[in-house]
């Protein structure tokens, strides 16, 4: 393999390993177990979780949704969880009717209950869609929470709960949002499993 080749990968990984370091000495883990609290006590009484965001964190979405619906690392019931990024009937009726701002607002108007978690992701804390779906989550008095990058934003300041990552890198921050929903939902099965026991 050529020194290039090389000295990128050995860069690119170690800039990765630094932003772990960083949330794992940061404020990143209080707020982190702010969030397995909130989520494992709303699922533990029967409340969702709703989850949505654009692009890459719309597939962030759908994969916690999923690790939660089906199961994680080990076997227990399935986690009430859901990503509205997936209906495309509803997502392309509502940006045709509404506009695409309205498309999370709308089917957290219809969803969430009281008691529900309702998570917004974005890179940028910019997107105006998912502010407004965790406007929206407020007003159903549900718990917004955003899962967001350095910046909060728009997005931020809609939420009652920031999780945020200490980078400005897209692809960076969607790595690190991936990690973040891993050790999330590992932690909240681990929760709701010794309530269970």
């Amino acid at each position: 393999m050529p020194q290039d080749s090389l000295d990128y990968w050995h860069l690119a990984l170690e800039e990765r390993h630094r932003l772990i370091r960083q949330m794992a000495s940061g404020h990143t883990g209080e707020q982190l177990e702010r969030l397995v609290e909130t989520i494992a006590s709303a699922m533990s009484k029967g409340g969702r979780v709703l989850l949505f965001g654009n692009g890459g964190s719309a597939a962030q979405a759908q994969h916690a949704a999923a690790e939660w619906v089906g199961r994680f690392l080990a076997e227990r019931r399935p986690l009430p969880a859901v990503a509205l990024t997936c209906d495309t009937s509803a997502l392309t009726a509502i940006g045709n009717d509404y506009g695409f701002d309205s498309v999370f607002e709308r089917q957290v108007e219809a969803l969430a209950i009281p008691g529900d978690i309702v998570i917004g992701i974005s890179t940028s804390g910019a997107s105006r869609n998912v502010a407004r779906g965790l406007r929206a989550a407020r007003r159903r008095k549900a718990t917004a929470v955003a899962v967001l990058g350095r910046r909060k934003g728009v997005v931020g300041r809609a939420s009652q709960f920031v999780l945020q990552i200490p980078s400005e890198s897209v692809p960076l921050i969607q790595e690190a949002h991936c990690c973040l929903f891993h050790v999330l939902c590992g932690e909240v099965d681990r929760r709701l499993s010794c309530a269970t026991r």
